[in-house]
């Protein structure tokens, strides 16, 4: 197993104490890779959810076995009150420097063969003819190959993450080891994360998605794990570019990634929801949406989803004004959603507001302000932009301080009509395909 693999592992070991509520962390770290992990420790320290002490030791926990020595060092330091560290972290940084001196001087001796101009012109899109003629004409063999991977996971652990995507990329262009590629695939898809580079994450996250669809895994169970580790690395990339809701809507309502969530992760449905809500491709698939989250709610329920229930399930609109309130706290507490609650609460309060205009054919400003958790006057503005940006059809009684919904609802009697008259246009067409079967059939019988 690959240290990007071990490390997906090896997150579990970061346990934090005193769990906030809503704090999706936890359930995350098993699925993640180390460094993943450290960024999410970090917001927590920013937002004081724990105590800083207890922090401080996941950190280390977390990273004391990567080759971050002198980040490990300062931890140490930190967490002991102490300005001298073990004899041990000295002997390992210089062991660490050692072996990456010696891998880039390995590495490059590749590098100076496949980034030769005369080289590029002659590579092909076959990787085992590429490999033969890089052998016979510049000694290129696999286990030079394989420095570039070594080289890659090595300068990732000591958290050169552009270093480490660039290796990697070399890598993935020569092997032919599918194993070894998957897990290097893994490595670049962290680096560009953790090196913010969103569209290469995004492109590395398609790359990477094909790969687990189309891969014959030894098992289903490996399989499952492999599209479970692949959203919660998604989450990154998607929340972070500027295509990424719609890109995880594409993705995740896709059944076998619906199934992933509903057998696995369940707890991934927060950030479907807040996807779908920001979204205005949203009334496509909100349907969809109540569904899942009603068919999940005895395994997993936040104030996000237990939003929609109340909106959509139980229209209670009361109940959807108290979880909007819990759902800003949610929001700016979650690493992933706090530069989407700004928009998350306005696309909400259209969603109630919505609904509530569906349901009723006359509305209280003052109680419709009241439920949106808006002030009086902030409220009444907010209605007549909605009234206005929507084309609804209604108008504001401003004496009285209501909406007046005007709905055209068709008479009985001309429902009745609309039904009969695509009743008898569909008799006829029924009448006209019998007509030209039986002329059909006598036509076939007097050639006999």
């Amino acid at each position: 197993m690959s240290s990007f693999e071990e490390g997906k592992d090896q997150g579990e070991s970061c346990k934090l104490s005193n769990m906030a509520e809503y704090d999706l962390i936890p359930r995350m770290i098993p699925y993640l890779d180390r460094h993943l992990v450290f960024p999410l420790l970090e917001f927590l320290s920013l937002n004081n959810i724990y105590p800083e002490e207890d922090l401080l030791r996941a950190k280390f926990e977390l990273l004391k076995e990567t080759n971050m020595v002198d980040f490990i060092s300062g931890l140490y330091k930190d967490i002991n009150k102490t300005d001298e560290i073990p004899q041990e972290f000295t002997i390992k940084r210089q062991e660490v420097l050692q072996t990456l001196e010696n891998l880039q001087t390995e590495s490059q001796k590749v590098l100076d063969i496949i980034e030769n101009p005369e080289v590029i012109a002659a590579l092909r899109q076959d990787k085992l003819q590429n490999l033969h003629f890089l052998k016979e004409k510049y000694g290129l063999t696999e286990e030079m190959v394989n420095t570039l991977y070594q080289s890659g996971q090595f300068q990732y652990n000591c958290g050169n993450y552009g270093g480490a995507a660039d290796m990697l990329y070399h890598y993935r262009v020569l092997s032919t080891d599918h194993e070894q590629n998957l897990s290097a695939l893994w490595g670049k898809l962290a680096s560009e994360i953790l090196d913010m580079n969103w569209d290469n994450a995004l492109e590395e996250l398609q790359k990477l998605r094909e790969t687990i669809d189309q891969k014959n895994f030894a098992s289903a169970l490996h399989q499952l794990q492999q599209r479970s580790w692949f959203i919660h690395w998604s989450i990154f990339v998607f929340f972070n570019h500027p295509k990424g809701r719609d890109g995880i809507i594409d993705v995740f309502f896709q059944p076998q990634y619906i199934n992933t969530i509903q057998t696995s992760c369940p707890w991934i449905l927060r950030y479907l929801t807040t996807a779908v809500v920001t979204n205005k491709r949203r009334k496509n698939i909100l349907k969809d949406l109540v569904k899942i989250i009603q068919q999940e709610s005895y395994e997993y329920r936040d104030p996000i989803t237990e939003f929609i229930e109340c909106l959509y399930v139980n229209f209670d609109f009361e109940g959807a004004q108290h979880k909007l309130k819990e759902c800003e706290e949610v929001l700016a507490n979650d690493f992933f959603l706090v530069a989407t609650k700004l928009d998350f609460i306005e696309h909400a309060r259209f969603l109630i507001s919505e609904t509530y205009c569906r349901i009723h054919l006359k509305i209280d400003i003052s109680e419709l302000s009241q439920t949106l958790n808006l002030e009086q006057e902030e409220g009444e503005k907010w209605i007549v932009n909605l009234i206005r940006d929507t084309r609804v059809d209604a108008k504001i009684d401003f004496k009285e301080n209501t909406v007046i919904m005007n709905q055209n609802h068709t008479s009985i009697y001309q429902q009745v009509i609309e039904r009969t008259k695509g009743l008898s246009f569909r008799s006829q067409v029924l009448a006209s395909t019998i007509e030209k079967r039986e002329a059909h059939n006598q036509n076939s019988n007097a050639i006999e």
